[in-house]
This record gives C-alpha cells, structure tokens and sequence, in this order.
C-alpha cells in the first residue's frame, strides 16, 4: 500500500518503521512542511491508499478535513479532537471515504477496555471508582483520549449516571499509565495496562491501514480490532 504518514513525532517514527517493515510504501509530512495543509497536494493525496495521522489536536481536524474531501481513506491516531466525532463522521460519510480512529490503537490497551467495561458491573453494587492516568510531559492533551475512553466506557457498562474522576499526570518521559480503581467498604478493585514503549500504537494503526483496504465508513479501532 501507498501510506501517507502526517507527523514525525516518536510514535509516527514507529509507525513510518512498522509500515517498511510490513513491505508497505510510506511518505512521512512533518508539520514545519504542512502548515495550514500545504503539503497535502492533490497529486500527493492521488497517490496515496490510507493517509495516518499522529500529529496534534490544533491541526489534526484540518488534515481530516482536506484528506477526507479528497476522498482518501484515514487512520488517525490522534486525540484531543473527540468532541467534533459527529462533524467527522458525516463529512466522511459524505465523501464516502473509509475512516479509522482511535483513543488508542495498541491492542493491549483495547484488551484492558474490556476489562475495565467488565468491571465496571461493581458500580451497581456500592463501589466507588477513579480513573488516573500518567504520560510524559510533551503530550498536549489532558486527560487522555484514552483515559475519556475508559470513562465514557464504564459509565455506559455500569449504567451509571455519573462519570468516574479522572486525574492527569504528566511527568518525564512515562509512555502511557492508565488505572482504574474501584473500591468499596470491603475491598478494591486494581486495574492497571502500563505502555511499556510506543510499538503497539504503531502496529495498530498500520494494521488498521491494512485492514481500511476496500472498506468505507466511519471505524472505532475498538469496535473492529479482533477483526485484525
């Protein structure tokens, strides 16, 4: 496949490595170069299969914006941009592209989605919970996309009518800590994934390129990971 990465990042590298890797062609956009999408040609977009996203949430819904009304399938792996899912999703069922997003693509993280939504079955029965999640100090976003995730999640599994707090960390270069705790008079619940690098990001989001081959509509990672 012709991949067309946005973003030079730590977690874009991988990316840009696990897509050689997998014998795919990858061209890799930087944001000095694309400002205001100035990169983001006609003739660049013509050329390329699935274009991946891991840049900011103050320019990721402009790089949606021009791939998607260029009618090419994205991954986007950024976060922060969650509130405009509704705007998204009938832009890219207006131009009928192919889409996937995620609040993360590592399918450890997903695993422990389902985890936590299982668990989340304790507040129906007088436990309290909390969400607290660490990242380094460079991530722009607080809480995490991942961390809303897990909330929204158990609000929804535990038919709860109030969101569980969550409480952001940043410091040094942690990758990704994500806990849940619920507890209750007579005991607690521990859930914890800790991200030990950023490959499974990586992977993931390759992976999901991979599988947009052919498909169109508008994707959660979550909802179609096993399917990998």
């Amino acid at each position: 496949m012709n991949l067309l990465l946005l973003g030079r990042g730590k977690t874009g590298a991988l990316v840009a490595e696990v897509a050689q890797e997998r014998k795919h062609h990858i061209q890799v956009i930087g944001a000095k170069e694309n400002a205001a999408c100035a990169a983001l040609t006609a003739e660049k977009l013509r050329a390329t299969d699935v274009v991946i996203d891991f840049t900011t949430p103050h320019s990721v819904l402009a790089h949606i914006e021009t791939c998607v009304s260029a009618e090419r399938d994205m991954v986007v792996g950024t976060t922060g941009w969650h509130n405009e899912l509704d705007r998204v999703r009938k832009l890219v069922e207006e131009h009928k592209t192919g889409f996937v997003y995620a609040a993360n693509f590592s399918i450890g993280v997903n695993l422990f989605f389902d985890v936590a939504s299982s668990a989340a079955a304790a507040l129906r029965h007088n436990y309290s919970g909390q969400i607290f999640e660490r990242h380094h100090v460079h991530k722009k976003d607080a809480p995490s996309g991942t961390a809303i995730a897990i909330q929204h999640m158990m609000r929804e599994a535990g038919q709860s009518k109030e969101e569980l707090e969550i409480t952001s960390f940043r410091e040094g270069e942690v990758v990704g800590l994500h806990e849940v705790i619920l507890e209750s008079d007579a005991d607690r619940i521990y859930l914890c994934h800790d991200a030990k690098n950023r490959r499974g990001f990586a992977e993931g989001a390759v992976l999901a390129a991979e599988w947009l081959a052919g498909k169109k509509g508008f994707h959660d990672f979550k909802d179609i990971w096993r399917e990998l």
